[in-house]
């Protein structure tokens, strides 16, 4: 669902922009009230492992189309809802900047879309309710389910709304809406299975790291964890590196959702950007990007696919640490002590 630019127009990026700035702000603030160093190392690396894992399209069966796993739900499952909101915009820039997917006029709206809905929708307000008096499987797999179905479709949704206050005539709302809702109801199912299976892995493993809320009851009394917490940062490392440097490889070539949905409307996936503003944030990112389409500049070969994978979430792992550190994230008990 990343959007490029030529979907939006400069006012609506503007002003998406300014509201994701916003919820960015506010969850740096609660985060800074939290006091959990392990959520640090954690946001890295959970991170790399959704980069690792939107690499990964699968095909829609009939239709021409595929998916990628979005993540929103998936981290703030683990981290909370604002913690899983920074390293969702980590993630989304990193591709943004270095990988050119994703426009960088359109980042706002893709941070919108594709972290808020999942983060503070799906997670904060969901998942925190049927985590109230605990977690156990069957919770996780139905909340992960209804969470990634009902937040994809908010995102889908979204898109179109900010194409037609763009007026992309090209994309009639109505046509657009009927094309983009149903396929994505299908992604957001198969995201909601993977995101349980990965969630019922890290409960079984380490169940004091399935977030439940200010309120919900910790499933560490409960149960006794499986393995030690270094062993789960290993094995999401090793996953993250297994995802994107080879599996990444099996990837569906058909077009996702969101491109998939403008062919079957204008008969091209892409749509010609226009406009001062487009073509100054087509530079910025012709210069970022240091592998355009997980690739290697005018190199046809499979090993760009795997060397973006790997450096992909290497670079999530340090951006995600060195917010934390910038922002002083999760070190509340560390300056109470200072002030003292």
């Amino acid at each position: 669902m990343h959007m490029a630019d030529a979907l939006v127009a400069p006012a609506v990026a503007g002003t998406m922009y300014a509201c994701s700035a916003a919820a960015a702000g506010w969850a740096v603030k609660k985060v800074q009230e939290e006091d959990d160093p392990k959520k640090v190392p954690l946001m890295g690396v959970m991170g790399a492992f959704v980069f690792a894992g939107q690499m990964i399209n699968f095909t829609i069966p009939g239709t021409g189309s595929s998916g990628h796993l979005c993540g929103g739900m998936l981290l703030s499952a683990v981290l909370g809802p604002f913690a899983g909101f920074l390293t969702m915009i980590g993630v989304l820039l990193i591709q943004c900047l270095l990988f050119a997917d994703g426009g960088l006029l359109a980042l706002g709206c893709n941070i919108w879309n594709m972290a808020f809905y999942g983060c503070f929708i799906g997670a904060g307000l969901l998942w925190r309710r049927i985590m109230k008096n605990g977690p156990d499987k069957k919770k996780i797999t139905y909340a992960s389910v209804i969470g990634c179905i009902l937040t994809l479709q908010l995102g889908a949704l979204s898109v179109t709304a900010e194409t037609l206050a763009s007026g992309i005539t090209e994309l009639p709302f109505a046509v657009f809406a009927a094309a983009m809702q149903p396929i994505h109801l299908v992604i957001g199912l198969v995201e909601g299975l993977i995101t349980a299976a990965v969630l019922c892995f890290l409960y079984e493993a380490r169940p004091e790291l399935i977030w439940t809320g200010d309120s919900g009851k910790s499933a560490a009394g409960a149960k006794k964890p499986k393995l030690s917490f270094r062993k789960v940062l290993l094995a999401l490392t090793g996953a993250f590196i297994l995802i994107g440097g080879a599996l990444s490889l099996a990837a569906s070539a058909n077009p996702d959702g969101l491109e998939w949905s403008i062919q079957k409307i204008t008969g091209s996936a892409e749509l010609a950007a226009s406009g001062p503003v487009h073509a100054a944030a087509g530079r910025i990112q012709s210069l970022t990007s240091l592998l355009p389409d997980y690739s290697i500049p005018d190199r046809e070969t499979m090993l760009g696919t795997s060397l973006s994978g790997i450096f992909g979430g290497l670079a999530v792992i340090v951006l995600c640490i060195a917010v934390c550190y910038l922002f002083g994230l999760f070190r509340k008990k560390g300056r109470h002590e200072q002030n003292q």
